[in-house]
C-alpha cells in the first residue's frame, strides 16, 4: 500500500518558473472545418479535414510587440490590391465565361461572402465545371444544405475531384454508408489527396483492418501529423517501439502534443530524461496535462521538487487526478497533512479513486481508522484492489476475518498480489492447506517473495527437496533474505560441489541483507577457512541484531585471541538470553577463578537451558562444585 511519491520541500507556490507557458487547454485536434476548396480554381490554402497540416496562414511571422511592422503592412496592401484588380477583371469576364465565373465564385467563398458567391458557382456548375461543383458544395455544406451539397459533391467526385471524393466520402461516413464512404475515400486517397488516406485509414482502423496502416503511412509520409501520430500508436500497439518513435517524433515536430508526450515515454524508458523532459514540456505547453504530470515526475526524480510540484499543480488544475495524487504525497512528506488532504480531494473530484485510496493512508497515519476505513471503502467499492486489501487488513486487525475475506478476495481477483498471500496466509491458520497453497501459487506467480518461500517450506517439509530449491530460489530472487539463507541451507546440505559458489552467495545475501542466522553461517564459515577477521565481523554484527549464538561464538573467538575480559561480555549476553553452552562456559570461568557460587548459578542456568549434552555436563560440574563446598 503506497502512495504516489512525492519528495522534497519548500515549494513556492507564487513562483513559476522562468519560461513557462502556461497550459493552453485546447483539443488535441482541429475542428473539422469542411470540405476541400477545389485547387483547380486556384484558390491558395485549402480548409481540410481535421488533422491537415498543410494549411499554413501567411501572416503568423510579426516583428515587434504587438505591432505590424512596416514590411507587413506593405506587403498586405499590395496584396490586398492584387486581389482587387483580380477580382474585377473576373468580374468583367463571369457573365459570358464560365470558366472566370467559377474563379470568381471561389475568390468570393474565401472571403467568405457566400450571398455573392453563389449565383456563379451555380452558373459554373451547371455548365460543367467540376471545380465549381465542389466548390458549391463547400458553399452549401457552409450554409447546412448538406444534402444538396453532396449531390455537387458527388458530381465533381465523378469527374475525377479528389477534393469532392474526399468531402463525399466524410459525408457518408456521417449518415452511415460505410462501404459508399470508404469507396469515395479510395478515390481521393488513390489520387494523393492526404485528408482523403488520413479519412480512409481512420475509417478501416475502426474496423480493425489491417489496411489502415497503409493509408496513415501514406499521409504521414505526405506530412500529416495526426496520420504520424496515428501510425506511431499501431506501431507501439504491435509492440515495435522502435518502429513508432520516427513517426512520434515526425508529429511532434509538427506540434501534435499526444505525440510529444508518447515520444517523451519512449525515451524517458531508455533513460535519454533530457530529451524526453525536453519533449514533455513541448507537450505540456501545449495543453497536454498529462505531459505535465510525468514532467513532474521526470523533475521530481531528478532532485528538483520545486520545479515537479509546479508542473503538477499545472495539470492538477487541468483535471488531472494522478498529478493530484502526486502533489498530495509531496505535501504530506513534507508534514503539511491539510494540504495534502486537499489534494488528494482534487484527485477525487478528477475522477481518480487513488485520492480516497491516500486519503484513507493519511487518516490511517494520523490514527484516524474511522475515518481511514470509510475513504478504503469508497476506493474498495470503486474497485480499487489496494484499497480493498488495505480495508480487509484493517477488519482482520479488528478480528473481523469473515468482513475481511470476501474484500481480499475483491482485491485478489482484481490483480492484488499482496491479497492473495494474504488469502494464503488466512486460509493456512484455518488449516485449509489446499487452499492456501493455492493462493501462494498465484501470489508467487506475480512475484510475490513470501509467497514462494511458503510455497517452499512447504515442499522441503514433504521432502520433495528439488522443488523447495525452486521455490526458495524464487523468493531469494525476489529480495527475501530468509528464502536466500535457507536455499543456502538446503545447498550446503547437498555437499555437492556445484553449488558451493552458490552457498557462498546466498549466505551472504541473506547476511548482507540482515538476516541473523545467516551471519552467523557467514562467520562460522570464515572461522573454518581460518579468516578470523571476517569471522568476527560477521559474529558482532549478528550479535549486534539480537543473537545469542553470534554473541557465544564472538565469545569464543575472542577468548582465542586473548580478549577474555570482552568474551566474558559476550558469554554473558549470551547466557542472558538462554544459550546454555555460554552459561557453562561462564560456569567453568567462575570455577576456575574461585568463584563457587556464581559457577554454581551459572552452572544450575546452563543445566536448565541445555541441550542435552551440555545438561549432563553441567550436573557433573554441578556435583564437582558441592563436593568442593562440602569438604
Amino acid at each position: 500500500m503506497s502512495v504516489v511519491a512525492g519528495g522534497g520541500a519548500g515549494v513556492d507556490r507564487d513562483d513559476p518558473q522562468l519560461g513557462r507557458l502556461p497550459l493552453q487547454r485546447v483539443s488535441e485536434q482541429r475542428p473539422e472545418r469542411g470540405p476541400d476548396l477545389e485547387p483547380d480554381d486556384e484558390v491558395v490554402g485549402n480548409a481540410d479535414v481535421v488533422g491537415n497540416d498543410e494549411a499554413v496562414e501567411d501572416d503568423e511571422v510579426v516583428e515587434g510587440e504587438g505591432e505590424e511592422s512596416p514590411f507587413r503592412t506593405f506587403e498586405s496592401a499590395l496584396e490586398a490590391q492584387e486581389q482587387a484588380a483580380l477580382e474585377a477583371r473576373y468580374r468583367l469576364a463571369a457573365e459570358e465565361d464560365p470558366a472566370a465565373g467559377s474563379l470568381l465564385g471561389a475568390l468570393l467563398l474565401r472571403r467568405g461572402d457566400l450571398d455573392d458567391a453563389e449565383p456563379y458557382l451555380r452558373r459554373a456548375a451547371a455548365s460543367g465545371l467540376r471545380a465549381a461543383a465542389n466548390n458549391l458544395g463547400v458553399l452549401l455544406h457552409q450554409r447546412g444544405h448538406r444534402d444538396e451539397a453532396a449531390g455537387w459533391w458527388r458530381a465533381a467526385a465523378v469527374a475525377g475531384s479528389a477534393p469532392a471524393a474526399h468531402a463525399l466520402g466524410l459525408h457518408l461516413r456521417d449518415h452511415g454508408d460505410e462501404p459508399g464512404s470508404e469507396y469515395w475515400l479510395h478515390q481521393a486517397a488513390e489520387q494523393g489527396h492526404t485528408g482523403g488516406a488520413y479519412a480512409l485509414a481512420d475509417l478501416l482502423e475502426h474496423r480493425r483492418d489491417a489496411r489502415a496502416e497503409r493509408w496513415f503511412r501514406t499521409a504521414a509520409e505526405a506530412g500529416h501529423r495526426e496520420a504520424a501520430y496515428r501510425l506511431g500508436r499501431l506501431r507501439e500497439a504491435a509492440s515495435d517501439g522502435e518502429g513508432a518513435e520516427p513517426w512520434y517524433h515526425q508529429a511532434a515536430a509538427r506540434g501534435h502534443a499526444r505525440a510529444a508526450l508518447r515520444l517523451g515515454v519512449q525515451l524517458e524508458r531508455r533513460g535519454e530524461r533530457d530529451e524526453a523532459a525536453r519533449w514533455y514540456r513541448q507537450s505540456a505547453q501545449a495543453g497536454e496535462p498529462r505531459a505535465a504530470c510525468a514532467l513532474g515526475f521526470l523533475l521530481r526524480d531528478g532532485g528538483d521538487d520545486v520545479g515537479a510540484a509546479d508542473w503538477w499543480r499545472e495539470a492538477a488544475d487541468a483535471g488531472d487526478g494522478n498529478a493530484a495524487n502526486a502533489l498530495g504525497a509531496l505535501h504530506a512528506s513534507w508534514g503539511e497533512t491539510e494540504m495534502a488532504e486537499q489534494w488528494y480531494r482534487t484527485a477525487l473530484d478528477a475522477g481518480d479513486h487513488n485520492g480516497a485510496f491516500n486519503l484513507g493512508l493519511l487518516c490511517a497515519a494520523d490514527g484516524r481508522e474511522a475515518q481511514a476505513e470509510q475513504w478504503y471503502r469508497r476506493a474498495a467499492y470503486a474497485g480499487h484492489r489496494d484499497a480493498s486489501n488495505a480495508l480487509a487488513v484493517m477488519l482482520l486487525q479488528r478480528g473481523d476475518t469473515p468482513g475481511a475475506e470476501p474484500w481480499f478476495s475483491k482485491a485478489a481477483e482484481a490483480g492484488s498480489v499482496d491479497a492473495a498471500f494474504n488469502l494464503g496466509i488466512l486460509h493456512a491458520g484455518r488449516g485449509e492447506q489446499h487452499h492456501a497453497q493455492e493462493w501462494y501459487t498465484r501470489a508467487a506467480g506475480q512475484g510475490h517473495a513470501e509467497a514462494a518461500l511458503q510455497l517452499a517450506v512447504a515442499k522441503e517439509r514433504r521432502g520433495d527437496l528439488a522443488s523447495a530449491a525452486v521455490r526458495y530460489r524464487q523468493a531469494a530472487e525476489r529480495g527475501s533474505s530468509e528464502g536466500a539463507f535457507r536455499l543456502a541451507v538446503l545447498l550446503e546440505r547437498g555437499a555437492e560441489e556445484r553449488f558451493a559458489d552458490e552457498v557462498e552467495r546466498w549466505y551472504a545475501a541473506a547476511a548482507e541483507a540482515g538476516h541473523n542466522r545467516a551471519q552467523v553461517r557467514v562467520g562460522v564459515r570464515a572461522a573454518e577457512r581460518g579468516d578470523t577477521g571476517t569471522a568476527e565481523h560477521w559474529y558482532r554484527r549478528a550479535a549486534e541484531g539480537g543473537s545469542r549464538s553470534a554473541a557465544f561464538n564472538l565469545g569464543l573467538l575472542l577468548a582465542r585471541e586473548g580478549s577474555e575480559s570482552e568474551a566474558m561480555l559476550w558469554y554473558t549476553r549470551a547466557a542472558d538470553a538462554g544459550h546454555g553452552r555460554a552459561a557453562l562456559r561462564l560456569g567453568l570461568v567462575a570455577a576456575r577463578r574461585g568463584d563457587l557460587a556464581q559457577a554454581r548459578k551459572w552452572c544450575e542456568l546452563a543445566g536448565e537451558y541445555g541441550p542435552a549434552g551440555v545438561t549432563d555436563r553441567a550436573v557433573r560440574l554441578l556435583e564437582a562444585l558441592r563436593a568442593d563446598l562440602s569438604a
